[in-house]
């Protein structure tokens, strides 16, 4: 289809822009995988179909990677433990597989990668031994804390997450600002920016650091985050009691913070006194401006931010015109986002998977569901990794099919997406199975939750109290006592033991 985007940008028919989208996903693109990303992808296959029913067993995971017949490198290891970043037990059934192959080799980044992965099941015993494993080697680096430190804070468990930020010294590494900094940030992200706060008023009043700039831009993002304005703005009057002025960084942040909750005449505000005072705005600022404008229907101002940012010469990439797209997707101006997709096309600048997500959204937003899936199928068939569908884009088009109670499309789009090798995360087995129970389709519900299971996710509280509760409605208290039994076992062992 060479029809242009540009040609029928005025169109109103779904279906021309449905073409026109299909035109710019199948538009040649010069990058292509490497020979490591192709055995990759076709272990994760592998893996996705094994992972269905195997009920954990090692020796099918084993049998099915050899006859994959792959050579074993650093690079392949790393991939494929990145491919099963949401599902930790399988990833170190991988692992375990893979030391005995011809060609492995033991690296830190796929230790950290298999590190990650556990910690996100909250396998962190079973984490811990392998940063021994790592000292062994010679491996460990302060990167592994940080990541361990950062899932502990984001499975809500701060004083872990400090505790494991202090276990550095144990392993004869000592502590610098940059470590406190990243601890600090990474609380923040958390939302645990109270307990940051604690942590830095200690910190600085000990002099165990010294703070910088860094240190206080991280406590005003989180502040940000958490919609507080007034510590905000506390934090940045500390900040300039203290000799440090704001730079572009900072007053991204803090307008960004204006922007979260919805004040965007402040953000504009705090945007003119950066350029009064003779501070140049970076291209992250002008896209955090047009995303809130946008989001509020006040395109025109979004799109003189988008413009403005052209004339001051500032490189247009990706994410801003990301943003432009989302601005046009909030006015229901979607003749103009597919146009602004044409553009980046040209430019060379996109699309990604992320432009057509925003789409996606909106559209779903908006009730158009049958376009939403067309624009899917055309992602679906775009052999380009940067424009296929990813696991978010799954899990937009799963959800929407539970919410119109049409279980029987999410399980093909479910099923199409293990057949590409990416496996399913928590909160997307949560949206398929609580479906599931609302049509009385028990024995599929139990069967994903089981998989749910020998992935090593841990079930949230809400979704097994539905499941539990469906399957006692038809008496089926056996069931009930089977998978709390399961989920107890889960949650007290570790995956597996760890050899030196």
């Amino acid at each position: 289809m060479a029809a242009s985007l540009n040609r029928i940008s005025k169109a109103r028919s779904p279906y021309l822009l449905i073409r026109s989208l299909s035109t710019s996903l199948h538009a040649p693109n010069p990058s292509t995988n490497s020979g490591s990303g192709d055995d990759a992808d076709k272990i994760l296959k592998i893996l996705a179909k094994t992972a269905n029913g195997c009920g954990g067993s090692n020796s099918l995971v084993d049998a099915s990677l050899d006859r994959a017949s792959v050579a074993v490198t650093p690079p392949l290891v790393a991939d494929v433990l990145k491919g099963l970043s949401n599902a930790g037990a399988l990833a170190l059934s991988f692992f375990r597989w893979a030391e005995k192959q011809k060609g492995f080799q033991y690296t830190t980044e796929s230790y950290n990668v298999l590190i990650e992965a556990l910690s996100k099941i909250k396998q962190f015993n079973t984490a811990w031994v392998l940063v021994g494993d790592m000292k062994r080697r010679g491996l460990l680096t302060k990167d592994t804390f940080a990541l361990i430190s950062r899932r502990y804070a984001r499975a809500r468990k701060a004083k872990e997450a400090i505790e494991a930020f202090e276990r550095m010294e144990k392993f004869g590494m000592r502590y610098e600002s940059n470590d406190f900094n990243r601890l600090i940030d990474t609380l923040c992200k958390s939302r645990s920016v109270a307990i940051a706060q604690e942590v830095f008023d200690k910190m600085k009043s000990s002099k165990r650091f010294e703070v910088d700039l860094k240190s206080y831009t991280m406590l005003l993002e989180g502040w940000g985050q958490e919609r507080n304005l007034l510590r905000v703005m506390e934090v940045f009057r500390e900040m300039k009691d203290e000799g440090f002025e704001p730079d572009a960084v900072t007053y991204g942040i803090i307008i960004n913070a204006y922007c979260k909750d919805r004040k965007y005449d402040d953000a504009v505000r705090v945007f003119d006194e950066m350029l009064e005072k003779g501070c140049d705005p970076t291209s992250h600022i002008y896209c955090t401006l047009i995303n809130g404008l946008g989001s509020d229907k006040r395109l025109s101002q979004a799109i003189k931010y988008f413009e403005q940012m052209k004339a001051n010469g500032l490189a247009l990439e990706g994410p801003t015109y990301n943003a432009l797209v989302g601005a046009y997707c909030w006015s229901e101006k979607m003749d103009e986002a597919y146009r602004v997709v044409d553009e980046m096309r040209k430019l060379g600048v996109g699309p990604n998977s992320r432009t057509y997500d925003i789409i996606l959204h909106h559209l779903i937003r908006a009730r158009k569901t049958k376009e939403a899936y067309s624009v899917f199928q055309r992602m679906s068939s775009e052999e380009e990794v940067s424009c296929g569908p990813t696991l978010s884009t799954y899990e937009i088009i799963v959800r929407m099919f539970c919410n119109e109670d049409r279980v029987d499309m999410a399980l093909r789009v479910w099923d199409q997406m293990k057949a590409r090798g990416i496996l399913p995360g928590m909160h997307m087995f949560s949206t398929l199975i609580a479906s599931m129970c609302d049509e009385n389709r028990l024995d599929e519900a139990c069967k994903h939750f089981q998989e749910m299971l020998d992935m090593g996710i841990r079930p949230p509280a809400n979704m097994f109290s539905k499941l539990k509760q469906s399957l006692l409605d038809e008496g089926k208290q056996d069931t009930v006592l089977s998978l709390g039994k399961k989920i107890e076992e889960l949650r007290k062992a570790p995956l597996l033991s760890i050899k030196s």
